[in-house]
């Protein structure tokens, strides 16, 4: 037996457990993209059929997601290989074993600059814009005529987030807006919701998402509603870089660019609102 067959066979890709997420988490959070403390949980309840691990004679190496939201729609994320096992064909394993799962559906990521290239020749996927993270602080007062996420009937929370997102998503939604460690907002208008936003506690400090609203002041009421939440305390927002009204509420806040994802979408770019985008619910997810 040659060694590239030995490898094959050494080479193990399966679907993880719901204890196996948290190691796809630790990676994630290996790699400095600073995770949501409960994002394990939250992420895996999305869809229990699409995280699949990589293990060599046993061990876990690398992992993927590929949260299928429906018939139409998926998402690419949580990729990451061990730094000693990468150029070794294992995420090109890992790829595979995703777009097998999702099958036809368009598939969107946030990908790493210095992948772009990669995911458009390899897998043929198309560059659609820039996300941009931004790092700030906590602080300032709650504004007034906000209600907490807790008061709007979800049925029209999820019609709402629907406008924003290329898919229904009401189980991770449920779970997303009610997590602990974590304050939502939403601004409403006689009855109807004009934006919402949730802010969770991360590895470090704590990271907006999503932040969806109508228009720029009522974003930035439910900005300011998120960051008081968490005073004197690190704060992150994924901000779509074509939504220049999200960038300038995060440059009037002294908010500083860390880095850059390019979000790309193996078909076309979806039908959503992208201009009511204040900032992305994850990189991971969507």
């Amino acid at each position: 037996m040659d060694k590239d067959s030995e490898k094959e066979k050494e080479l193990e890709i399966r679907k993880m457990s719901r204890g196996e997420a948290e190691f796809a988490i630790r990676m994630a959070n290996a790699e400095g993209w600073n995770p949501g403390i409960h994002d394990g949980e939250l992420f895996y309840e999305a869809d229990h059929e699409g995280f699949f691990i990589a293990e060599v004679e046993g061990k876990p190496i690398g992992c993927a997601s590929a949260v299928a939201y429906d018939d139409s729609f998926g998402f690419f994320g949580l990729y990451v290989v061990k730094p000693e096992f990468r150029k070794k064909g294992i995420g090109m394993k890992l790829t595979e074993k995703c777009l097998e799962y999702l099958e036809d559906r368009n598939i969107g990521l946030d990908g790493v600059v210095e992948n772009e290239k990669k995911y458009q020749q390899v897998m043929k996927f198309r560059s659609s814009y820039s996300n941009l993270r931004f790092e700030g602080r906590g602080g300032g007062k709650v504004p007034d005529g906000l209600v907490k996420i807790s008061k709007v009937p979800f049925e029209k929370l999820l019609a709402y987030d629907r406008k924003m997102f290329p898919a229904p998503r009401p189980g991770f939604l449920e779970k997303w807006v009610n997590q602990p460690d974590s304050s939502a907002f939403a601004a409403l208008e006689k009855g109807d919701l004009k934006g919402y936003g949730v802010i969770r506690k991360c590895r470090t400090g704590y990271k907006i998402g999503p932040l969806f609203a109508d228009d720029q002041a009522a974003a930035e009421k439910i900005f300011r509603a998120l960051r008081a939440s968490v005073p004197e305390e690190t704060i992150y927002l994924d901000v779509p870089e074509p939504n220049k009204k999200a960038m300038e509420i995060a440059k009037r806040y002294h908010m500083n660019v860390m880095f850059k994802t390019i979000r790309m979408y193996s078909r076309k770019e979806p039908d959503i609102e992208l201009d009511g985008v204040y900032g992305v619910t994850s990189f991971e997810l969507g």
